[in-house]
Formats: structure tokens, C-alpha cells, sequence
């Protein structure tokens, strides 16, 4: 049994209604989930359907699986959309499950987009899910990690579907095309007009079926039933790039920017720029990062580097858009192209270590200051030496506490400005080396 979401499928409703797979052999893309022997067809054939959540892209088959399941189960099946339904529908829905459980019947509950709902009404699902009152199918676009709570999570099993491929969209083009009774089959399509339909529907099922079912449209008042690429070119429009600035695509495509700029790959990194910017990812956000990465991954072996970064900061937010865009480009490609060091972040975080370990160590009596008379009696600045009276401006002493004497953080490479770095740290700490013999051999 379904109700709401299922109900009043028109026979004369939009292509990509009428094309849904009626069956699981008929599922493109997702052979890992509803091949033969798959984890999820066993459950669907066996009726044994856990509570699930299915996370994946627009498109991919997630309200598709549920109606297959809803037309297999044997239990009272229940299907809602998060976005017009709320915690209320569920006490009822849940209220009719327990009448429905006391005469030996499951109730399956089917919520689309459950990441509509916030985590204190997904709480509302909890107890009961966990009683066993209602089998829980959730379907979110957004990564349940974030979006889900973790005790939910923790009781249901998730299954990731796969954004398809081109050719398994141009299957279902395919399909639609030769379908005579609920597909286009009175419509001469050109191999070419599939084609480019399958490639910028970027893995979205519905997106291709419903460029297809616009296209016809032109098709027919245009050429006489023949739907060319011309005529997919005319009606396609500009394109909306996939992004949520608060969701997982948010952090994947700054992940992939941080990385391509770490790689030295000023193509990659262009590209995951522009993405992001046309997106409508703030510039600042993107200039925040790029400061960081300065310093975390170009550090020293180019100290410029953080210099330019923030004068992009500036200039963008002194020009605005378009104009400070190409400053955040010419940072970008200044950071992939710069040599690469992280001895300074990588030192800082052993110094970090080491005041979490040892947080109250005496600063050593000779580097103290000594603004008063007490504590020149007390020995505070004694036998410190004032590096500007050597001629090379520089005499060995002990700056650390005595704890850790000796203590490396920083190791400089051998890249970049860090390769002048390391010639003057190996000379100071030759002479520091010939003072402490000195020192040796006078005692």
C-alpha cells in the first residue's frame, strides 16, 4: 500500500514520470546496488528491507528504488516529501503503525529529501525506528554525515547511488525515445541530439529525460518531428552548476583546489577556481584559504607568497567583481607554480606538542628581562649575549628551556628560499659547535 507521494501518476504526466524503471532490471547506472546478487535487490526480492538511506545526486534513481520497493513490500508502505510535510504527519503516520503492528503488519515510511528536516525533528523518527514500529527509507541529495542524525544513521544502513555515466543517461534517453506508449516513440531523433543531451545532463536522469521532453517540443514546431542538436542547443539555456556553499560540495571543491594548488598544477587549480567562482562561492572564502595555504604549504621556501596572497586579498575587495577576479587568479597561479615547503607549519605543530606536554617550563634565567632591581639580583639577564656586538651578528646561547635543549621544530628544505635558509641555520650551528668545543677543551 502507498500513499501521497506515489499517488496520481498521469499517464500523460511529464516524460520523466512516465519513463521510471518498473522494474529493477530496468535501473541504469546503479549495478552495484540492483544487479543480480546485489546487496539491495536481495533485500528488495527476500522482503527483508532494513532502514535505509539512500544518498545520492539528483536524478540517480533514490525516489525510483523506493517506488520499486513499495510496489515489492508486503508491509503498509508510507511516502512523504520533508519539504511539505512535517514532525505532525509523522505522529499520525506513526500513531496508524502501531495500530497496524498490533495486527501483524509492518509499516515502511518512505520521507524524500529527509535532509529537509532539521536534526531535532529528525529525533522524531528515533524511537520508533528503533522499536520497530516503522522501517525508516530516507533519500537525501546531501552527504548524511552532515546532514543526518548520527543516532538515526547508526540504525539504518545507507546505500550510495552513482551519479550515471553518459551512456547510461543515453540509455534512457534511448529507452524513451523507442517507448511508443509512455516514452516518444513517434519522434526521429539524430544520434548526435542524444548525445549532447547525455553529456550535459551531468549524471542527472530526470535533467535528460526532461531536455528531451522540451526538445521534442521545439522538434515538432520546427523540423517536422526530427529533433536535431541544433534544436537541443536552443533550448538547453544556460546551465546550473551543482554547488551548496553549506553542503558537501562545498568542501569537496575547495578540497580539490587546496590540493591541485599543493600538486603544482596551475591548470587543475585555475579550473577549481573558476568553478568555484561561477558557483557563487564568496572570493573572500576562496582568499581566506589561499592566505592559509601560503604560508601552510609554500611557507618559506617562497616568502613572497603570502605577500602576493594578501595583496590579492586587497585588490579584490578594492576592485570587486569582475575586475579583482583576475587578482585571486593571479595568486592562484602564483601559489601552484611557487616551491613548495611545510617546515613551518610542521615545526609549529612540534612546538604546539611540546607546550601541550611540558606548559609551564621556567623561561632560562639569561633571557629574562629585568626591569627591576630585585630581579637583577636575582640573576635575571646574566651572561646574556647581545648578538650585534660579533662581528657576524651572531653568538651561540641557549634560548629554549633547559627541558628541551637541543630541540629541532623547524628543518627547512632544500627547495626555494628555504635552500638559503638551511646554508645559514648549518653555519650557525657549525659555530655553535666550535664554541661548545672551545668550551670543552678550556675545562
Amino acid at each position: 500500500m502507498t500513499e501521497d507521494l506515489f499517488e496520481g501518476l498521469a499517464p500523460d504526466g511529464p516524460l520523466a514520470d512516465r519513463m521510471r524503471p518498473q522494474t529493477l532490471d530496468e535501473v541504469r547506472g546503479q549495478d552495484h546496488l540492483v544487479s543480480p546478487g546485489a546487496s539491495l535487490r536481495r533485500l528488495i526480492e527476500g522482503d527483508q528491507i532494513p532502514s535505509i538511506i539512500f544518498w545520492g545526486p539528483p536524478g540517480s534513481g533514490k525516489t525510483t528504488l523506493a517506488r520499486l520497493i513499495a510496489d515489492s513490500t508486503q508491509s503498509r508502505f508510507v511516502a512523504f516529501s520533508a519539504v511539505t510535510s512535517g514532525v505532525k504527519e509523522v505522529r499520525q503516520i506513526v500513531a496508524r503503525a502501531r495500530e497496524e503492528r498490533r495486527l501483524g503488519r509492518r509499516t515502511t515510511l518512505f520521507v524524500d529529501e529527509i535532509h529537509r528536516f532539521n536534526r531535532a525533528q529528525q529525533d522524531a523518527f528515533l524511537p520508533h525506528v528503533e522499536d520497530g514500529t516503522i522501517i525508516l527509507i530516507g533519500a537525501t541529495t546531501e552527504n548524511p554525515s552532515f546532514e543526518v542524525n548520527a543516532a538515526l544513521l547508526s540504525r539504518a544502513q545507507v546505500f550510495v547511488l552513482n551519479p550515471l555515466d553518459v551512456d547510461s543517461v543515453k540509455e534512457v534517453l534511448v529507452a524513451a525515445v523507442a517507448d511508443a506508449e509512455r516514452g516518444l516513440g513517434h519522434l526521429d531523433v539524430e544520434p548526435e541530439a542524444l548525445e549532447l543531451i547525455a553529456k550535459v545532463s551531468e549524471g542527472d536522469a530526470r535533467r535528460g529525460l526532461n531536455t528531451l521532453e522540451m526538445a521534442s517540443s521545439g522538434a515538432r514546431s520546427t523540423e517536422g518531428e526530427r529533433l536535431s542538436a541544433e534544436v537541443v542547443k536552443g533550448v538547453l539555456g544556460s546551465k546550473v552548476l551543482m554547488y551548496d556553499k553549506s553542503g558537501e560540495e562545498h568542501y569537496n571543491l575547495i578540497s580539490a583546489f587546496h590540493k591541485s594548488l599543493r600538486g603544482s598544477d596551475p591548470q587543475a587549480s585555475l579550473y577549481w577556481l573558476a568553478r568555484m567562482m561561477a558557483s557563487g562561492e564568496h572570493p573572500n572564502y576562496i582568499l581566506r584559504r589561499m592566505v592559509r595555504f601560503a604560508s601552510e604549504d609554500v611557507g618559506n621556501a617562497d616568502p613572497r607568497a603570502l605577500s602576493i596572497t594578501l595583496a590579492a586579498k586587497d585588490s579584490y575587495n578594492f576592485l570587486g567583481s569582475p575586475e579583482g577576479d583576475l587578482a585571486i587568479a593571479q595568486a592562484t597561479v602564483y601559489l601552484a607554480t611557487a616551491p613548495k615547503s611545510n617546515s613551518v607549519y610542521s615545526g609549529y605543530g612540534l612546538a604546539l606538542d611540546d607546550v601541550k606536554n611540558h606548559p609551564n617550563l621556567p623561561v632560562p634565567l639569561h633571557i629574562r628581562n629585568a626591569p627591576t632591581g630585585l630581579m637583577k639580583s636575582l640573576g635575571y639577564g646574566d651572561n646574556y649575549k647581545y648578538a650585534h656586538d660579533d662581528s657576524d651578528g651572531y653568538i651561540p646561547q641557549d634560548y629554549l628551556p633547559d627541558n628541551l635543549r637541543g630541540r629541532t621544530y623547524y628543518e627547512p628544505t632544500d627547495r626555494g628560499y628555504e635552500q638559503q635558509v638551511q646554508t645559514l641555520m648549518a653555519w650557525w650551528e657549525d659555530l655553535r659547535s666550535q664554541t661548545t668545543g672551545s668550551q670543552g677543551d678550556s675545562g
